[in-house]
């Protein structure tokens, strides 16, 4: 499918300061910054802890629990906000004075995701007094009710839409629950654990507990390396207080105060500490992480993040490196699978007017990994501009039979809400879905094996309801053409420190028409390019391009959509377009 470069209308930044240069302020306008005090990221710009409701209930129930010191049982999720979320409670909850608290996250070949009632089991074999779910929870109603009936009290803190019934928890923190006025919807997991740490903090200063007990009040601002990992990784939106969060966090980490699990994984993903961007928890540092949950076990990953040992924790970030290697080449081969099975009913399209390419893509193959399969949904949805759900079996039973359930990770476009899509489904075909949850862009789902064929046929029911054909098209919005003045390592930097960018607020990508002087391969499928616009001489790169059509070397002028970008290289910075998409001009 064919991709479009779209420019940003200009709008009114009349309202920004002054002092911006013209370009950055324009960015931020088409970005929704609605006023100066936006771009001030200090913590202290922070929405107070006392507005997530919920927060104070959860509090009392934890502060009971310290008096007696319960056994508290952190139950987190098998990615990377997951990973973090746990982590996080676990450091925090130690600093706060707790000393009887563990974690357990369910492995998701086994238990699958959340608090279900079977890892509630486990939990009160392990002497839970109080379950505390992080990135989880809201959706887990019978889990909670297993709990309850065993006397276990829980507070579920997650960051996931809820369903029309909550669980029965003892408190339930989470900024998109109905009662809840939090400024900020957008908060990850581990966003949400943060500010219920936060809450708890404030507490026990108010009751003064911190002196009585002999205990040193923590300065909690040493969690942001974690809470900014996760919220990135997690890919939810970076609206002004998640940008606080990011942008503390970086700072941290930047200036060597981190921990090592994280240093250790920056330096196995061969990125520069002290000039780590938002990008680098995306695509270097959460695929990390996540590849042990994908693969094995997250244990693996929150263990890296909790080890105090820079030493031992770089020997894990090593494991954790290898498990993304293994699981960058599962991902790989079951894309390829994929994308033979819409290439045949691209050709099949093509040869008969009767048949169309569907609005939505629901894809199943009963030896496909269950670990990768919202990875390859991504990467379907990237190429083909359609959301796409990608479903694995569910456990490894065999034979595989009609009653088998299969697992869906699905991945959607701007402008179409995937959980709604999804309750729209089970709400018209009721005996369909097992269960969902999710949120706009992204969602997990249930179904018997048996009911694939309906499913996608559902699925394709609705989208094509909910779908227009503009939506279908690929486009690369740009912030428009830069002059020679901007095309600098300077100008580059003066972005790059505007950020953090993100899911939102996106990084800025500019478009040009550029002379080629020169274009090779490099790697397999990595397009070098010497380019040149206004007598300047730029270096650019674009990364997997599309063999068939480049290199080209009948093309002479080219059009590029671009990211500026600082290249790294024995200790030299220099200039370099990383190119988003290119077309003759």
């Amino acid at each position: 499918m064919k991709a479009s470069i779209v420019r940003r209308q200009l709008i009114d930044d009349s309202h920004l300061p002054q002092h911006l240069h013209p370009v950055v302020k324009q960015i931020y306008a088409r970005r929704g910054v609605k006023s100066a005090d936006e771009l001030v990221l200090s913590a202290q710009q922070l929405i107070p802890p006392s507005q997530l409701f919920g927060a104070d209930q959860a509090c009392d129930v934890l502060l009971d629990a310290l008096a007696q010191q319960n056994k508290i049982i952190i139950v987190g999720d098998f990615d990377a906000d997951g990973a973090t979320s746990t982590a996080l409670m676990m450091e925090a909850l130690r600093l706060l004075g707790f000393r009887n608290h563990q974690f357990l996250v369910p492995n998701r070949f086994d238990y699958g995701y959340g608090l279900s009632p079977e890892i509630v089991e486990v939990a009160a074999q392990q002497g839970a007094e109080l379950i505390i779910t992080v990135d989880n929870g809201i959706s887990c109603i019978a889990g909670v009710s297993r709990a309850k009936a065993l006397g276990i009290k829980v507070i579920v803190t997650d960051h996931h839409l809820p369903g029309q019934t909550l669980p029965d928890a003892d408190a339930i923190v989470n900024p998109n629950q109905g009662e809840c006025t939090f400024a900020s919807k957008a908060l990850a997991g581990v966003g949400v654990a943060f500010y219920l740490m936060l809450a708890l903090r404030q507490r026990l200063r108010q009751m003064n507990w911190f002196e009585q007990s002999g205990v040193a009040e923590p300065n909690l601002a040493q969690l942001l390396d974690l809470v900014a990992l996760g919220t990135v990784a997690d890919v939810v939106t970076l609206d002004a207080n998640n940008r606080i969060l990011v942008a503390q966090g970086l700072k941290r980490i930047q200036a060597g105060q981190t921990r090592p699990g994280i240093q250790a994984l920056i330096e196995v993903a061969k990125r520069n500490q002290d000039r780590l961007s938002a990008s680098d928890f995306g695509f270097a540092l959460g695929p990390r992480i996540n590849a042990a949950g994908r693969l094995d076990d997250i244990s693996y990953g929150i263990n890296c993040l909790l080890e105090p040992n820079i030493m031992a924790a770089r020997a894990m970030a090593q494991e954790l490196d290898q498990l993304n290697r293994a699981r960058r080449e599962i991902e790989q081969g079951m894309q390829v699978e994929a994308e033979q099975i819409l290439s045949r009913l691209n050709l099949a399209a093509a040869n008969d007017d009767s048949i169309e390419i569907p609005k939505a893509i629901a894809l199943f193959h009963p030896e496909w990994h269950q670990g990768v399969i919202g990875i390859v949904a991504g990467r379907i949805k990237e190429k083909f501009h359609r959301p796409c759900i990608v479903f694995a079996v569910a456990s490894d039973e065999q034979p595989l039979t009609d009653d088998s359930e299969i697992k869906g990770s699905a991945r959607s476009i701007v402008g179409l809400h995937i959980r709604d899509l999804l309750e729209q489904v089970d709400s018209r075909y009721p005996d369909l879905i097992s269960k969902f949850g999710g949120h706009a862009m992204a969602a997990g789902l249930t179904i018997k094996k048996a009911n694939f064929k309906r499913f996608e046929q559902a699925f394709s029911e609705v989208a094509n309801e909910w779908l227009n054909d503009d939506q279908l098209q690929g486009k690369i919005y740009s912030d428009g053409s830069l002059s020679s003045r901007e095309l600098t390592l300077d100008f580059a930097e003066l972005l790059r420190a505007s950020g953090p960018w993100g899911q939102h607020f996106e990084e800025p990508v500019f478009d040009d028409i550029f002379t080629v002087v020169q274009q090779r391969l490099v790697g397999e499928k990595h397009l070098k390019l010497v380019v040149q616009k206004d007598g300047l001489t730029l270096d650019a790169i674009a990364f997997n391009i599309d063999l068939k059509a480049w290199p080209n070397h009948s093309a002479e002028i080219i059009r590029l959509a671009y990211k500026l970008d600082v290249n790294e290289f024995r200790g030299k910075h220099n200039l370099q377009l990383m190119v988003e998409h290119i077309e003759l001009a």
